[in-house]
């Protein structure tokens, strides 16, 4: 059984190969897949609202301890590249900004409580919020930029904001750290809820 290190240290080295892996073909695709990449990189960071959601499902993880702490940042991305999918090929689904806002709300509260439902239901959480940044980065791509690389630019990216926040969550086996954590899933909700005033007025 991986060690919540080694699973944050296997995320941060596949998401590492991954982009050395893609550099070479920036020089043979076009500018097109380079832009792609780089504007898929780049989307997810953008917005507070997505990177404090997708840190707290890392700090979640490593709060639940394996298996979770490396099934929940493998669903999200997966999920997440489904909405993109969809955003992508223009098919609409509503309330966007408002399932962001709430995915910050309702992932925070569930680092405050240090909450541990089933996994499967944890999964199914964090799956359906996946779904609304997803389709929110889909809907953002560039015309002339490459959908397939883009898509591999924010599932990286995301990836990356999971390792982030499993990096932190190590300090749970700490009492201090575990405090730490909660005040940090406190902060998300409340930011979360701020996110959801602006995406209803």
């Amino acid at each position: 059984m991986r060690s919540p290190a080694a699973a944050a240290r296997t995320v941060l080295l596949t998401a590492g190969a991954l982009l050395m892996i893609s550099n070479p073909a920036w020089a043979h695709e076009g500018s097109g897949q380079a832009a792609g990449l780089l504007s898929g990189l780049y989307h997810p960071i953008s917005g507070l609202d997505h990177v404090l959601a997708m840190v707290a499902v890392g700090l979640w993880g490593a709060q639940l301890g394996a298996p979770a702490i490396w099934v929940l940042p493998v669903t999200f991305p997966m999920v997440m590249a489904l909405g993109g999918m969809l955003g992508l090929m223009g098919l609409p689904i509503p309330g966007i900004e408002v399932g962001i806002a709430l995915s910050g709300v309702l992932l925070g509260l569930m680092v405050l409580l240090e909450a541990e439902p089933p996994l499967a239901w944890a999964a199914v959480l964090v799956g359906f919020f996946a779904i609304f940044h997803g389709h929110a980065h889909g809907t953002e791509l560039v015309a002339g930029q490459s959908a397939v690389f883009y898509s591999l630019g924010f599932v990286i990216s995301t990836g990356l904001l999971h390792a982030t926040g499993i990096t932190i969550g190590l300090a749970h086996k700490w009492r201090a750290g575990q405090v730490a954590l909660r005040a940090a899933g406190a902060l998300i909700a409340l930011a979360g809820l701020f996110f959801l005033w602006q995406a209803l007025t």
